[in-house]
């Protein structure tokens, strides 16, 4: 290796903090809104990248990230090293590190792509050394052109530093499930971005047939820093349960939305409060994006960013985002306009999906616009949901179902008002985004 795991450069402690993060640690995002970074100004920042070339140097990475306790950051929170010596078996692996982030309720990724492009490319080399991998794809949405030509400048600048593997710049189509990893596969196959049945997962047979990790970005970029401090300084921040810092999308009726980078375990009432605290009174917190779960704006006291304080309520980290729903908007209408997203967003290959998502879509409609047979409508969403859950070809089906559900526990006030012809909360405007319209199956 050129350089030892576990010498301690921690870039946290270098007084560089991104805007709206007062007493947070600023491992991930040095700079969320100045110039790009060069190349020299980075590594004065988090030292040179160690290299892992060979059997041994892989080995110790493959062990300091699985020491470093970390999972992944894309919102089934796998344990990282397993997915690496899962691909490291392999023969010809490939990485591809997945920047497509298309949950409409996270900017954490393009966030981090923006601030650091060369700490995720660092991520990305570093655990091609440590499977053996040869080629890097980094598939970013063709939604976002300017982070293109961040990462585009990034990756031309290590190409004349001599600093870089092969490294493939994709654009992918925007549709909400273009990020699971089987229908990246699939488009880098030259299908269309829609998940296929599995097995044979990714790191079986993926990208060519190769095995592949498919890797969130801001996991690569956590890589990228294990791989230089090793995985005590790593367990700095964070729960011995749940260690090391994650970035936070905050939404909504907060005085300062944006990304955060927090450590896991913090209280809740403090990420909010580095939010800039709620701007109206909060009704609910939609937590964990449109696969995730609302929850009560009373039932935040002692909750903490963290999976197992989450499961109390209910909840899980997700898309590690948070959704402020202010008092005066209609909890039940904002959650009928993500249902019909969902369903729209349906890759159409099962029914569940296809029509189970569209019939739990109307009912929420129903229900909001006080259709006379909207009580009827009610009643079937116990039968709806017996005939969705666990009955899809992928997890978009279930993760819908999810949501509907903590909506229809969570807004059952509003939504007997609207039966019964009588919710005084405001209408019509759109709280939570829903880019585009049905894509094209």
């Amino acid at each position: 290796m050129s350089a030892a795991l576990g010498r301690s450069h921690d870039p946290s402690q270098t007084g560089a903090e991104p805007r709206a993060r007062a007493g947070a640690p600023a491992r991930l995002l040095p700079d969320a809104v100045g110039q790009p970074t060069s190349l020299r100004e980075h590594e004065a920042r988090y030292g040179q990248l160690p290299h892992f070339t060979s059997a041994k140097e892989r080995a110790l990475l493959l062990d300091a990230i699985e020491a470093s306790g970390l999972r992944g950051r894309g919102g089934a929170g796998f344990p990282t090293a397993t997915k690496l010596r899962a691909v490291a078996r392999g023969v010809r692996p490939i990485v591809v590190a997945n920047g497509t982030e298309g949950e409409p309720a996270s900017a954490k990724d393009k966030a981090l792509m923006w601030a650091n492009p060369h700490l995720v490319l660092d991520g990305a080399l570093a655990a091609a050394e440590g499977v053996g991998a040869g080629e890097i794809i980094l598939a970013v949405s063709n939604a976002q052109p300017r982070i293109h030509g961040r990462l585009g400048i990034a990756l031309e600048e290590r190409r004349q530093a001599g600093t870089t593997k092969s490294v493939r710049l994709v654009a992918v189509p925007e549709r909400f499930v273009a990020g699971e990893e089987s229908a990246l596969v699939h488009f880098l196959n030259g299908g269309p971005p829609l998940p296929t049945l599995v097995p044979p997962r990714p790191f079986e047979r993926g990208v060519r047939g190769a095995p592949t990790l498919v890797q969130n970005v801001e996991t690569l970029a956590n890589i990228g820093l294990i791989a230089r401090n090793g995985p005590e300084w790593f367990r700095r921040w964070g729960t011995p349960e749940e260690p090391g810092t994650v970035l936070v999308s905050v939404l909504g009726a907060v005085g300062r939305p944006g990304v955060l980078e927090l450590p896991l375990g913090l209280e809740l009432s403090e990420l909010f409060r580095l939010a800039g605290g709620f701007s109206a009174a909060p009704r609910a917190i939609l937590v964990g994006g449109y696969f995730g779960t609302w929850i009560d704006a009373a039932s935040l006291a002692g909750l903490t960013l963290s999976g197992g304080s989450l499961a109390s309520v209910g909840a899980s980290l997700g898309a590690r985002s948070f959704a402020v729903l202010p008092e005066g908007l209609c909890g039940i209408e904002q959650s009928a306009r993500v249902a019909r997203y969902l369903s729209d967003q349906s890759a159409g290959q099962c029914g569940p999906c296809l029509f189970g998502l569209r019939a739990l879509a109307a009912v929420l409609e129903a229900m909001t616009a006080g259709a006379a047979d909207a009580r009827a409508q009610r009643t079937r969403l116990p039968r709806l949901s017996a005939q969705i859950a666990r009955r899809g070809a992928c997890a978009h089906p279930d993760g819908a179902l999810s949501f509907v559900e903590s909506a229809t526990r969570v807004f059952a006030a509003e939504i007997e008002d609207h039966l019964q012809g009588r919710c005084n909360r405001s209408h019509g405007r759109a709280f939570l985004p829903t880019p585009g319209g049905a894509p094209t199956r």
